[in-house]
């Protein structure tokens, strides 16, 4: 497992931080988030540390997903008020990461909660199909030699 000593989550995940765990395998590990935007705000974070997306591998990144899936219909049962659930990964500074081990929030929503993305002015403003077209040819493009 590699690790970095100054990381919060790796030193939760060593047992050398306390957390409310949620669920633990070989690649994953859930806990509490201890600043909830809502209450049963679950983490799902790789035990192997990564940065961010791009320092995590594809085994650990599907667990993610699989266990962020699974914690989120365990939300869903367990009485803790969950009319939906948003599952949201920030990769970078400018996406609003601040820890920098990545993670996958699970984050029980309600309707008023007041939590949401918000989207500056103009943002709306749908391009035009050949404008559309050209960007994902790029994409499409960058995406050759990933596996």
């Amino acid at each position: 497992m590699t690790t970095n000593p100054s990381c919060i989550f790796c030193r939760i995940i060593a047992g050398q931080a306390e957390a409310s765990l949620v669920y633990q395998d070989a690649l994953v590990c859930a806990f509490l988030d201890a600043h909830p935007v809502a209450e049963g705000h679950v983490l799902v974070v790789p035990v192997r540390h990564a940065s961010g997306l791009q320092d995590l591998d594809e085994d650990s990144a599907g667990r993610m997903m699989v266990v962020g899936r699974r914690v989120a219909a365990a939300l869903r049962r367990s009485g803790v008020p969950c009319e939906g659930i948003n599952l949201l990964l920030a990769d970078g500074a400018a996406a609003g990461q601040s820890v920098f081990h990545c993670h996958l929030h699970v984050i029980p929503r309600s309707a008023g909660d007041g939590f949401g993305f918000r989207r500056p002015l103009g943002a709306g403003r749908t391009p035009s199909r050949p404008a559309m077209d050209t960007l994902a040819g790029r994409i499409r493009d960058s995406l050759e030699g990933e596996a």
